[in-house]
């Protein structure tokens, strides 16, 4: 008899979970575990577990000939509704898979699509899902048609199967298209909305799915975002001010969490949505300490940061949950392993205090403070200052305004050209640089 209960009205299917490891890799836990996480989410419950190890996988079943047949016999006894593989499958694959075992197949790619199709809430959220899935499936249009393929007139694949499949393929090729493009308008806005913000300095949460940044978000903030202990709760970046000791206000931003393999074509398609990342001034990288296959899940964002092409920008990694790993050894081992990183508790406050003060100390590597004397009607430095900076005291005499301030370095840089303005400054904080071409245009000191 098959499970009755409902998860948002909708009977849950039951599910067997595959998945092909390579030989000799030892894992930190079951490796299926973060599969049967996303069946869940998908709103599945998993009824059986199958691995198998090979060196290559079938170029026909993926799995071997033996497995196939255990795979159908584990199906058939749980009444499976569905099988997901933890690895990506050719259409090939998928379609002999589905007839050897007349049971749906879906791989991994598939169900991250069909997750992030049901947790999409903007417009832009939505396209971007919808982009992805059609490009997912347009190599796999002939699998939807099997059953109108076998009705054959004449020679070869003239039958009205191949007709609708090669209309169906021109539709979704279009539809790509007329999605792209709108995708980029929207990527060129969001780069405009983002650059627009340039007067603020701002900070992008950026992790593993169910890492817990809503619930850092929420803690730093005091904002009151969605923050549940699923994969993908949220794809939508959501950003507020955050009151940063001894600094001021930042944006801080909650972006999508990532996962291991993510699908190529849902990176491309959610690149508009992870511009506040891309244009942030610093990046809080927050992990799951707690989590045992923590390593790989830092090594997996990293990935990730890498094909978005924003893994050098100034990034602190947060050990999040470390309340909740279960002995202090473990934990010595991670902040053995990465020395620099803070671990927290985004729950309980524990730790915040210490992120505060290392993400006020890492902004501050980018800004210096400095006099800036000129002459009191030059409205134009004067506006250059408080538009790029924050200005901490100003002192007028007869002829001249001496303001302190605190700038960005290449802000700096350009007052250091001008030859109507005298720059000091506090420290040594251009200590063997020049001033872009080699020349001092404008008087500099340094103040101890």
């Amino acid at each position: 008899m098959k499970d009755n209960n409902r998860s948002e009205g909708i009977a849950r299917e039951a599910a067997v979970l595959v998945s092909v490891l390579p030989p000799g890799v030892a894992y930190h836990e079951d490796p299926l575990d973060e599969l049967a996480g996303l069946a869940e989410t998908a709103g599945a419950r998993v009824v059986g577990r199958l691995t198998q190890r090979r060196e290559t996988p079938d170029k026909t079943t993926y799995l071997g000939a033996g497995k196939v047949e255990e795979l159908r016999v584990l199906a058939e006894a749980n009444d499976a509704d569905v099988i997901c593989f933890d690895n990506d499958l050719s259409p090939a694959q998928t379609r002999n898979l589905e007839k050897a075992t007349n049971v749906k197949v879906l791989d991994r790619s598939e169900l991250i699509l069909d997750i992030f199709a049901s947790r999409a809430q903007t417009y832009q959220a939505r396209l971007a899902v919808e982009l992805a899935q059609m490009e997912y499936s347009l190599p796999r249009l002939k699998r939807m048609w099997t059953h109108l393929s076998r009705m054959k007139m004449g020679i070869g694949m003239r039958g009205p199967g191949e007709k609708q499949i090669e209309s169906d393929r021109r539709l979704v090729e279009k539809r790509i298209h007329d999605f792209r493009t709108e995708l980029k308008d929207i990527a060129k806005r969001k780069v405009r909305e983002v650059a627009a913000r340039n007067e603020r300095m701002t900070v992008s949460l950026v992790g593993y799915t169910n890492a817990g940044k809503s619930t850092l978000l929420n803690a730093l903030t005091g904002a009151d975002v969605l923050a549940e202990n699923r994969l993908f709760a949220t794809l939508d970046t959501r950003t507020r001010r955050w009151q940063l000791p001894g600094w001021g206000p930042v944006l801080l931003s909650d972006t999508v969490g990532f996962i291991r393999d993510l699908p190529h074509h849902l990176i491309e398609s959610f690149k508009a949505t992870l511009e506040e990342a891309r244009q942030a001034n610093l990046l809080l990288h927050v992990a799951d300490a707690s989590n045992p296959a923590v390593r790989e899940q830092v090594s997996s964002v990293f990935k990730v940061l890498e094909e978005l092409k924003i893994e050098a920008k100034d990034t602190l990694l947060v050990l999040n949950k470390a309340d909740a790993v279960p002995n202090r050894a473990v934990l010595d081992s991670l902040t053995q392993m990465y020395p620099n990183a803070i671990p927290i508790s985004a729950r309980s406050g524990h730790g915040l205090d210490r992120l505060a003060s290392a993400v006020s100390d890492a902004l501050s590597r980018g800004f210096c403070d400095i006099d800036v004397e000129t002459e009191v009607g030059n409205g134009r430095v004067l506006a250059f200052l408080a538009a790029q900076g924050e200005i901490l005291s100003q002192h007028y005499d007869d002829e001249a305004v001496l303001v302190h301030c605190r700038l960005p370095r290449a802000a700096a840089g350009r007052l250091m050209r001008d030859p109507a303005v005298r720059v000091r400054f506090h420290g040594n904080a251009f200590a063997g640089q020049d001033n872009g071409d080699g020349a001092a245009h404008g008087p500099v000191e340094d103040v101890a």
